[in-house]
């Protein structure tokens, strides 16, 4: 049975053919109106009631739906969703706290002032503002660079003989101190953040988030799941390490790890291994059944419950030497201003922490605003973060964003709108104030099993690479190149070489941009690279040219060189040599040692040995002034030869000129969005003198395209 194929459908354009000019002139086009410095100033400094209550309504998105709230409707999801994000924020306010290296009541402090300030300022309604894995490991690489165990060592086992203080055989940290210490420098980064996101937003720069693509982020946010696994395994395994930041630092901790092993309190272990365990199961029940649980399985909340009866019903602290959290005290600690002094040290990590907690939170907003249809500000959203942020950082919090996990509780169990995420604050606010303290026996090595089992989604994107792989090798170089610096050279100067190396690719793409040369496909007015079909056709006479790539000057050689390439001749070279044979046939017919005859040139007399014609030939390219000049100023001197030379026949003077197979070449330029000056001038050139050689229709429009390009 032969098979039968489907008729193909048929389509007819017919139309003129324009030059820019001749366009705009049929058309009237309209030159837009230029206002001065002067007129924009005063037209956006106008004020009236609709403008007064349009800007009040873009510093303040709540006013646009608070008003309109169906409170029977969404206030009992959003109460719902409050109290199970709240739950979790709690725990991962504690959790979190160890990537900063300060006491876990920091992580709730981070857990609850942004909140406040998000719910009159953000334009996202389901984000879960918040600390973050990532911004928080950043924030404690500077902890622990600037204020390390070392500088707080003193004298252990002090004695007293007759009056005098014995100095001591063994050393310990000064916790205390070192506790303040830190918690100023987080603090004073988080304001610092606060503030590079306050400024990107008021002179509206957010369009720096772009320069990260979903390739790099997946790269880096991978090498920092790395990073929080590495740094919470000595918490769960218990064991001593020094602090170590920047480059080849996790194979310094993996080090000190492996060489303290021996000290694992199995106590710890045992509770870290069985909460990472318990943790990732019920997660992946929830994420299965999401559908059939009204509200997800908060495991995080039932862990911590028992693993801090357990604790304390047993003693682990005195009986085994498990490492617990001590204090929590009730409370807030008063406003203190940041330490100004700081800034300069951490000004380079706080701009790229700043950076990295926008990008996460918008492209999570965007992910759930595109889900129920509304808008995110990413301007608004900076000013939102940055306000959060300042406020935070002067009540001893330390960076907050977004979580992808919080988002989603707050999101599939029913919440609304921000009142969710002000009932969450209300939740963490319950365990400042009261609950805090019932945790103090709960061990480390828990709350560093639930930041490990929340890595699980940051883990899997390793599963990406082989996609990239296959879909665009350079996303796949990038991802690779990112995560494998941000593992080697630590996330802040890792992040900065990523980015680097993807502007790098961007930038080789468009230099060296991908030419093709297009045939016909037989019966058709489709054409297509020869390459890529077999069944293509090549025009006699005419070669079409594609370049996918704006045309400018870094990659305009490259351009000349391919396009050499497909014609197969220099055209200017060309242009050069047949000028020269022109010149000197020109002279022998002044001579009279050639005459024009119906049948073509003629030589008079024999040519002997002294005839100029015949003198050795110099490459024009070598020659001061003449041809090359002429070709470099964009113009020559026309040449009158009263003559129609047939350049595929052989010549009567000595000067050997390529051989030009086409008559006509085609460039398409579709897919080029722009020339610049310098390349508009050498494709000019190259069209000119194309246009001469080969007397085409197609080189004359794109020697008038260009005209207008300059123009």
């Amino acid at each position: 049975m032969m098979a039968s194929h489907r008729p193909a459908n048929h389509y007819c354009v017919s139309r003129p053919v324009y030059s820019k000019r001749a366009f705009d002139e049929d058309n009237d086009r309209q030159i837009p109106e230029s206002r001065s410095f002067r007129e924009k100033l005063s037209a956006s400094s106008k004020c009236s009631s609709s403008r007064a209550k349009q800007v009040l309504k873009g510093l303040f998105p709540i006013l646009d739906w608070l008003l309109q709230y169906p409170t029977k409707q969404w206030l009992p999801s959003d109460v719902i969703s409050g109290v199970s994000t709240g739950l979790v924020c709690c725990l991962q306010g504690l959790a979190y706290a160890l990537l900063v290296s300060v006491g876990p009541v920091y992580g709730l402090y981070a857990a609850f002032f942004p909140i406040l300030t998000y719910f009159f300022l953000g334009t996202s309604r389901h984000l879960s503002v918040g600390p973050f894995p990532v911004t928080c490991l950043m924030v404690g690489s500077v902890v622990l660079t600037l204020a390390p165990d070392e500088d707080f060592m003193r004298p252990g086992n002090e004695s007293m003989v007759n009056g005098t203080l014995l100095e001591s055989e063994s050393m310990e940290v000064d916790i205390s101190a070192r506790e303040a210490q830190r918690i100023v420098v987080a603090s004073t980064m988080t304001v610092l953040i606060g503030l590079f996101q306050l400024g990107m937003g008021v002179f509206h720069v957010g369009f720096l988030v772009r320069y990260l693509s979903d390739p790099l982020v997946g790269g880096f946010t991978t090498a920092a799941a790395v990073h929080v696994l590495i740094s919470q395994l000595k918490m769960v395994l218990s064991v001593p390490t020094h602090s170590h930041n920047g480059f080849f630092s996790l194979a310094y901790v993996l080090s000190d790890v492996f060489r303290n092993i021996k000290q694992t309190n199995v106590a710890d272990l045992v509770a870290g291994l069985l909460t990472i365990v318990t943790v990732m199961a019920v997660k992946e029940i929830n994420a299965k059944f999401q559908h059939k649980i009204p509200v997800p399985i908060p495991i995080e909340v039932i862990v911590t419950v028992v693993a801090t009866g357990i604790s304390y019903a047993v003693d682990l602290n005195s009986r085994y030497g498990a490492s617990i959290v001590h204090s929590i005290p009730r409370g807030f600690v008063p406003a203190q201003f940041p330490n100004i002094e700081l800034f300069g040290e951490i000004l380079g990590s706080s701009f790229s922490t700043a950076v990295v907690g926008y990008a996460v939170s918008v492209s999570v907003a965007k992910v759930y605003a595109a889900k129920h249809d509304y808008k995110i500000d990413g301007n608004q959203e900076l000013i939102a973060f940055g306000i959060s942020n300042i406020f935070c950082g002067c009540f001893s919090g330390f960076v907050a964003t977004t979580a992808l996990s919080r988002t989603a509780i707050q999101e599939s169990t029913g919440g609304k709108t921000q009142v969710a995420g002000l009932i969450s604050a209300l939740m963490v606010l319950i365990v400042i104030v009261a609950v805090g303290p019932l945790l103090q026996p709960l061990q480390k090595s828990v709350l560093a099993g639930i930041v490990i089992a929340n890595l699980k989604g940051m883990f899997m994107q390793i599963c990406d690479v082989p996609i990239l792989w296959r879909q665009n090798r350079t996303d796949c170089f990038i991802w690779v190149f990112t995560c494998i610096s941000c593992i080697v050279l630590g996330l802040d100067v890792g992040l900065l070489t990523g980015v680097v190396f993807e502007l790098g690719t961007v930038v080789v793409r468009s230099q060296f941009p991908t030419c093709s040369t297009l045939g016909n496909v037989p019966g058709t007015d489709i054409y297509r690279n020869f390459k890529d079909y077999k069944n293509i056709n090549e025009i006699p006479g005419i070669k079409i040219f594609k370049c996918n790539s704006p045309i400018y000057f870094a990659n305009i050689d490259y351009f000349k060189e391919q396009l050499r390439a497909t014609v197969g001749f220099d055209a200017v070279r060309v242009f050069k040599k047949r000028n020269k044979a022109l010149k000197k046939i020109h002279k022998l017919i002044k001579k009279g040692k050639l005459k024009i005859t119906e049948n073509g040139l003629v030589p008079v007399a024999p040519l002997g040995v002294d005839n100029e014609a015949f003198e050795s030939e110099q490459d024009p390219e070598h020659v001061e002034g003449g041809a090359q000049q002429e070709v470099e100023d964009g113009s020559r001197q026309e040449i009158e030869v009263e003559v129609q030379v047939d350049w595929t026949s052989s010549l009567p003077v000595n000067v050997t000129v390529p051989k030009v197979n086409i008559h006509s070449l085609v460039m398409d330029f579709s897919a080029v969005s722009f020339l610049d000056m310098m390349s508009a001038k050498s494709l000019r050139l190259v069209g000119l003198n194309s246009a001469c050689d080969y007397g085409t229709y197609n080189m004359h429009c794109f020697y008038n395209m260009l005209n207008s390009v300059k123009k």
